[in-house]
């Protein structure tokens, strides 16, 4: 703790993580499966970037899209997870208000780019099926580049600004987190005055970053959805229909619970619930995600095997 000069009231410098439990059995139970979950989350969203960068035939801009998530999905599991592993193990669950507000902005950032980053899937998947003559036209590199740094721009300005916010805050009560990372609900309500003006700035910024792209996602499908249905080719449909059922699966996946948590008030917050549907987003969508496309996509299955196949002649 430290003081404010000229206050009679200690001031909050590190958090205490409380995590899922304080039993070091269940702990020791609990490190080995989120080892299991990261490292999975790691090697499966690395080697779909690898399979990418190998393969020239996935050189196009669904793909490098598709890479771009991995990579975001491997960054903002990393942000957090490697973190809760050492505490299921140590003696000691904090983290040092500097280290918090790192936390809860990378974090924050990475779940809005990619937020922002599905619409611009969605947007290529429209293209490629509404405009397939003119697709290498409308999605030339450069547009890609300038999508996905928009993208990254957008993600990590707001997230400036969200977590401003919430780490401005007075914190002079309670240190305790019930939460296994900083995540901005879980921080807020520690605060000892009423957030009730940064709640309402704060879903500004949520609604914005969250229903806009989930907007725009379905503005395209819907788009989507028509041409497919004039498609008379059985097998094309069939084609088309199995692509976008895969990102809208990970879509799915990724706003169904990340919606729940910063769509609603503070006043709703419920730390045992919230801070398992964040595992979820935060771990199990960076799991499932290279699971999902790797099952349902034939060119992915195709660079792997042939990967494999250089392997064992080599």
């Amino acid at each position: 703790m430290w003081m404010i000069p000229g206050q009679n009231q200690s001031w909050i410098s590190e958090f205490i993580l409380l995590g899922f439990s304080s039993d070091s059995t269940t702990n020791s139970i609990l490190f080995i499966v989120f080892l299991l979950i990261y490292l999975s989350s790691v090697l499966g969203n690395g080697l779909i970037i690898l399979l990418i960068c190998l393969d020239t035939h996935l050189h196009t801009p669904m793909y490098f899209f598709l890479c771009i998530l991995a990579m975001l999905d491997m960054s903002y599991v990393t942000t957090t997870m490697p973190q809760m592993l050492v505490h299921l193990l140590a003696h000691s669950q904090s983290i040092s208000f500097a280290c918090c507000w790192l936390q809860m902005y990378v974090f924050s950032a990475l779940c809005m780019v990619e937020a922002t980053f599905y619409a611009v899937m969605a947007y290529d998947r429209y293209v490629a099926i509404c405009h397939p003559l003119r697709y290498t036209v409308i999605l030339n590199w450069a547009v890609c580049i300038w999508l996905a740094a928009g993208s990254c721009a957008c993600g990590f300005l707001f997230s400036l600004l969200h977590t401003y916010f919430t780490m401005s805050l007075p914190y002079c009560g309670s240190n305790k987190v019930n939460h296994y990372f900083c995540e901005s609900p879980a921080v807020r309500s520690l605060a000892c005055m009423d957030t009730h003006i940064i709640e309402m700035v704060d879903q500004i910024l949520n609604v914005l970053m969250g229903l806009t792209p989930i907007s725009l996602i379905v503005a395209s499908y819907v788009h989507i959805a028509k041409a497919i249905l004039k498609i008379k080719s059985n097998q094309a449909r069939c084609k088309s229909f199995s692509t976008c059922a895969s990102h809208l699966t990970v879509v799915f996946l990724f706003y169904g619970p990340s919606s729940y948590i910063y769509l609603k008030p503070n006043s709703s917050y419920s730390p045992e619930q919230d801070k398992k549907i964040a595992l979820f987003y935060n771990a199990f969508t960076a799991l499932l995600n290279p699971v999902v496309y790797s099952l349902r996509n034939k060119d992915i299955k195709r660079a792997f095997l042939k990967v494999i196949g250089h392997s064992k002649a080599g």
